[in-house]
Formats: C-alpha cells, structure tokens, sequence
C-alpha cells in the first residue's frame, strides 16, 4: 500500500505572507503561481528531507493552518 501524497497549499499555510515564504523550499524548487499547490509523494519527501539534511535545499516551513 503506498502513502498518500503530501499536498502543501499556500493558502493552507500559516506562514504565508511572511518572510518565512523568502527561502520556502517550495519556493526554491518550483517558480510557480502562489495558488499552485505542490503535491509530494513518499520517495520525493523522502529525497528532499535527504536535500535538506545536507543542506542543498532550505528547510520545508510548511504549517498547516488546519492542524
């Protein structure tokens, strides 16, 4: 069975419209409109958490407004 995929929404995010989204990794990776959700699977999550660990990608900031 695999996992769901982790959708990050900006408009789910608390952080939104703070300097947090300067050096957001969604940010970073995707050059994409503000309303654009980004869906990860388990492996992507699992590579960019290996990115971050060695520090070629900024940290994920996302926190879900919901939760």
């Amino acid at each position: 069975m695999t996992a769901p995929p982790f959708t990050i929404s900006c408009d789910e995010c608390s952080l939104q419209g703070t300097d947090a989204c300067d050096d957001c990794v969604v940010s970073f990776l995707l050059d994409r409109d503000p309303d654009d959700a980004v869906v990860i699977d388990a492996d992507e999550a699992r590579a960019m958490r290996m990115l971050e660990r060695v520090g070629l990608v900024p940290s994920l900031r996302f926190d879900d407004r919901a939760g």
